[in-house]
């Protein structure tokens, strides 16, 4: 184990969070708030620490696979650390698990908030929560990439432990180039929608915030209604196609502006996502058409809910836990599927549900014809046996970890349905859940000890398990 190299790497990763802290710094400036000096305060911890931990890269920079499962798992958990500073020494959020579960939410882009009255908190500290989302949308270590010359040709082992999917490659050759490309398309796409919600006649600072949000498929709100606050068609229809366009591959957008539109558009995931949002947002709309009086009405609820929830955003317009029993049971099966694999979205990812379904066919079929040999394919390439188990262990342990977690946090005492789509809100990076976690309420009814249980299960969700799990293994600290 390359420790030195994994103290520098993390050392990088606390620096960047410091830099980033000038953003909601200067929001905090300019609109005049007390609250700038917990971010500077916060600013010069990590700084300390940092130089701390080794700033200076070591001679040795190889990083394997197991130095970049450490790196991704540590970054994550060390970063919402250390945001939590400003919500506690503020007072904002006084109880530290508390804060570490609001900023955990943050970063793994889930949503799930404990703070019952968002408004009165400061714009500063709103922009900061929001920003998390942003930052952890696409990942730290992939910007780190972006900017920074980490390990020469090593930095895919850090990539595939954080990139969301069932595999990672590359664009181009250079890995660092790589992130470059896909965090450019990442912040143009973010600038793009703020512009457009200005347009729409939402304010600048609102419109930033929602941006964030949305592209890291996030869904903080910094409205007590959520999206609803704003009671707008046309806002809810940008966001809702955007929330869609950051649940895509990003690897498509890429292959997009390249021209190579077959490459793009013959995604079987791409189409079996869109595919589903279609079927969803249909079969909804009309299950929902009485509570609402009009078709148009019920397909503008439908559709942003749907997109919302797929995308794993949470952002909300109306109090879905209120619609019919079949509509919540769609939105549940779709916090299970989530978005593609490569985008800012959470959930098992549709590309590992096609496999797995693939899968199925083909045994079924080997039962009947045991002679037969056919090899799985998606968009046209063989999935080799690896990818294989690695989606089927994924599977497995994903359900482990919904019905382990499930079953603890019931010692708080709560309904089936709300421990039941807390957990499952959590492993997918969704927010809201239903009944006492719906989008009218928030996750502050739970134990100091099922909080920190749900900020586990979040962190793991966003890392694709492995690497969080990977760190209780006591021989992987073996040389």
């Amino acid at each position: 184990m390359n420790y030195k190299m994994i103290g520098y790497v993390l050392s990088k990763v606390l620096m960047i969070e410091a830099g980033l802290m000038i953003l909601p710094l200067l929001c905090s400036i300019i609109y005049g708030e007390s609250v700038a000096w917990a971010f500077l305060l916060t600013m010069v911890l990590l700084n300390i620490t940092a130089v701390i931990m080794g700033y200076k890269q070591p001679k040795n920079t190889v990083i394997y696979a197991k130095e970049g499962f450490v790196i991704v798992a540590l970054a994550w958990v060390l970063m919402s650390a250390f945001g939590t500073i400003p919500f506690v020494v503020t007072g904002t959020i006084p109880n530290p698990i508390d804060a570490f579960f609001e900023v955990v939410s943050g970063f793994t882009t889930t949503g799930a908030s404990i703070l019952t009255d968002i408004e009165v908190v400061s714009k500063g500290l709103l922009f900061w929560r929001s920003f998390t989302h942003w930052i952890g949308g696409m990942g730290v270590l992939v910007f780190i990439l972006a900017i920074l010359p980490l390990s020469k040709n090593n930095n895919m082992h850090i990539m595939r432990a954080e990139v969301p999917g069932p595999s990672v490659g590359k664009l181009v050759p250079k890995m660092r180039d790589t992130a470059v490309i896909l965090y450019k398309i990442y912040l143009a796409m973010t600038i793009i929608e703020i512009i457009i919600l200005c347009i729409c006649g939402m304010p600048l600072f609102d419109s930033i915030l929602h941006s964030f949000g949305t592209a890291g498929t996030g869904g903080f709100g910094i409205k007590n209604s959520s999206i609803g606050y704003y009671n707008s068609p046309i806002i809810d229809v940008v966001i809702g196609t955007f929330m869609i366009l950051f649940g895509i591959n990003f690897n498509i957008f890429y292959y997009i502006l390249i021209g190579k539109h077959r490459d793009a558009f013959g995604s079987e995931e791409l189409r079996c996502y869109l595919g589903i949002i279609l079927v969803a947002v249909v079969l909804i709309a009309i299950n929902i058409t009485p509570y609402y009086g009009s078709i148009l009405e019920a397909l503008r609820y439908a559709y942003f809910q749907v997109a919302s929830i797929i995308t794993t955003t949470g952002y909300s317009t109306v109090n879905y836990d209120l619609w019919p029993e079949f509509s919540k049971t769609v939105i549940i099966l779709l916090m299970f599927t989530g978005a593609c694999a490569g985008s800012t979205g959470g959930g098992i990812k549709i590309g590992r549900i096609i496999t797995l379904v693939k899968q199925q066919i083909k045994e079924i079929y080997r039962m009947v014809h045991p002679r037969t040999v056919t090899a799985l394919r998606l968009d046209g390439k063989s999935v080799d046996k690896d990818m294989l188990i690695g989606i089927q262990v994924f599977f497995v342990m994903y359900m482990f970890i919904l019905v382990l977690g499930t079953l603890l946090i019931s010692l708080d005492g709560y309904d089936f349905t709300t421990n039941f789509t807390a957990v499952l809100s959590c492993i997918s990076n969704i927010g809201p859940g239903l009944n006492l976690v719906g989008p009218a309420a928030n996750f502050s009814l739970f134990s100091d000890f099922s909080t920190f249980l749900l900020s586990f299960i979040m962190l793991a969700g966003r890392l694709e398990l492995f690497p969080l799990l990977i760190l209780f293994i006591p021989s992987l600290y073996k040389h």
